[in-house]
């Protein structure tokens, strides 16, 4: 318990005083897998959604259009004080905020009828536990999605893209592999409807400064990149501005 105590106060100071700017993000308020999200819920139209580590609150936006209630759920009071702000802004009056770890969720057993959780899953300390969480939360025969950035897989390339992610943001735990996701997945419950993979481009300068990386990491990343081998600078489009390109994937799946 201590070490995961240490780790949600790791998540809440690094990203509770950039709130605004995860709210603003190009990156976090658009994609392929945020337009999944969308036409998803708008066909199921749930009763009760929940944000699993709901950031800039952007999963909340597309939600609130489509279920009745919203529960948008973060370590961070700043980052859902801006998500309720907003939505306020917004007109989106059935959005409600809930701080929470994901490893022990404050809901009853099938509370939920939908859950989506998206760029987050890879700061949990504990992925099959959260998502036994997210499967206890939800009623037999409901949706969840899961949208994150993936590892490639093979050593050389997954090496690369943690070591980058963790110098950039001490609170990264993992990026995992698609099939790393499959197996947990299946393990705590649920099962496949579908799974999508896309590559998304991270524009360098705003990747480092959206978080607040220190000057030397992000000389250390630079680094790296400069530095990497042809198959790594392939497969990450590193450019000559250190801006990359990497893996992510949406998994659509039911609880079982």
């Amino acid at each position: 318990m201590a070490s995961s105590m240490s780790q949600n106060v790791l998540i809440d100071r690094q990203f509770g005083i950039r709130a605004a700017s995860y709210v603003a993000s190009a990156v976090h308020a658009s994609g392929s897998d945020l337009a999944y999200l969308g036409e998803r819920i708008a066909e199921l139209n749930p009763e009760t959604a929940v944000d699993l580590g709901a950031g800039g609150g952007h999963v909340s936006y597309t939600m609130a259009g489509f279920a009745r209630r919203v529960v948008a759920c973060d370590l961070s009071q700043e980052m859902l004080a801006a998500v309720a702000e907003t939505a306020r802004n917004r007109g989106l009056s059935n959005i409600e905020t809930q701080v929470c770890d994901i490893h022990a969720l404050p809901f009853g057993d099938g509370e939920a009828d939908f859950v989506a959780s998206r760029f987050s899953a890879h700061h949990w300390t504990d992925l099959p536990g959260a998502l036994r969480e997210a499967r206890r939360i939800l009623k037999e025969g409901s949706t969840a999605i899961f949208m994150d950035v993936v590892s490639p897989g093979t050593p050389l390339l997954d090496t690369h893209l943690q070591t980058v992610e963790l110098l950039r943001d001490p609170s990264h735990v993992r990026d995992y592999s698609v099939s790393e996701w499959l197996r947990e997945l299946q393990s705590a419950g649920f099962s496949l409807r579908r799974s999508v993979g896309a590559r998304l481009r991270l524009d360098f300068a705003s990747w480092v400064e959206r978080i607040g990386t220190d000057p030397e990491f992000t000389s250390a990343i630079r680094l790296l990149q400069k530095t990497a081998s042809g198959n790594v600078a392939r497969h990450f489009a590193i450019e000559d501005d250190g801006s990359f390109t990497i893996d992510t994937a949406v998994f659509e799946v039911l609880a079982a």
